[in-house]
């Protein structure tokens, strides 16, 4: 059993938003306690232990929380215990050890992102906005999710054909889609993106409306805009924005609402946009030379 706290110190209030997250941690574990029988009060670090595995290992649909998303939600319990003059030890020896093998396990086994999927991408492309910028990042998404494309490849791409050692791929638009030639280590391959249906979610449409508006000409495909949002630069995009922009996207759509929203941008990367591949939801037909 844990102590009881006679005399609590004072605390600054927490903001709004926090005390409701907590509120709603201490009514699942209450009624987590219920479905076993358990009694919530008072604290047991034994009880809590195995409250703890089961959030990182769930029965059924519950999502798999990571450590950092279960401490969270001690905090929760810690401020319901607190309200009923208690204190929970987040030291206490069971608690503090299944945290350890948690962290172990999550550090030896990392997860693997979340794919992206055709609804998923079309809720991605509807958060940008339609200035320059937003016709840049369309054109990328949905590239990059139609060819199946690594982070770095997208960013390599260069517009038209120039035969250099250090071109690393190029793009031509034709009349039935795009065509992309890319150089990997064993030579090149190239992946054809036919057009779409529907305009909006197009990729061949939205590269046309990116290069037409930014003016792009030989040279780095997707680069920069300036700060005021009105022109393209001639610098080449790194591949980090494209793991900032997938995160940002997925965010702003609301994609895997069960997840905390911390939880929720870790599960996707730019690999996302590659990881639907081996699930034949790329409309892309790929070839090898």
């Amino acid at each position: 059993m844990l102590p009881v706290m006679d005399n609590p110190p004072p605390k600054r209030p927490a903001a709004t938003n926090t005390l409701r997250a907590y509120a709603q941690d201490w009514a699942h574990f209450t009624r987590w306690c219920r479905m076993r029988g358990a009694d919530p009060l008072p604290p047991s670090g034994a009880l809590i232990a195995l409250y703890v595995a089961d959030l990182a290992a769930p029965q059924g649909k519950a999502p798999t929380l990571s450590v950092t998303s279960i401490e969270r939600r001690l905090s929760g319990l810690a401020w319901g215990y607190a309200k009923r003059g208690l204190r929970l030890d987040r030291a206490h020896r069971d608690i503090a050890a299944r945290l350890a093998d948690l962290r172990r396990e999550q550090r030896r086994a990392p997860a693997r992102k979340q794919a992206i999927r055709p609804e998923d991408i079309h809720a991605m492309i509807a958060t940008l906005p339609h200035d320059l910028r937003g016709l840049r990042d369309r054109a990328i998404l949905l590239i990059g999710f139609a060819g199946g494309l690594r982070r770095s490849e997208i960013v390599g791409l260069d517009l038209g054909r120039d035969d250099t050692v250090a071109q690393r791929g190029w793009v031509e638009i034709g009349n039935d889609g795009i065509r992309i030639a890319l150089r990997d280590r064993t030579g090149w391959r190239e992946v054809a993106i036919p057009r779409s249906p529907t305009e909006q979610t197009c990729p061949v449409h939205a590269l046309g409306q990116w290069m037409h508006y930014g003016r792009i000409g030989p040279g780095p495909l997707f680069v920069a805009v300036s700060r005021d949002g009105r022109r393209a630069t001639g610098r080449r995009l790194s591949d980090k924005h494209i793991a900032r922009l997938v995160k940002r996207t997925v965010a702003d759509a609301g994609l895997r609402p069960d997840l905390p929203r911390a939880d929720r941008v870790r599960a996707y990367s730019g690999q996302s946009l590659r990881a639907g591949a081996t699930r034949g939801d790329h409309p892309a037909r790929i070839s090898d030379n």
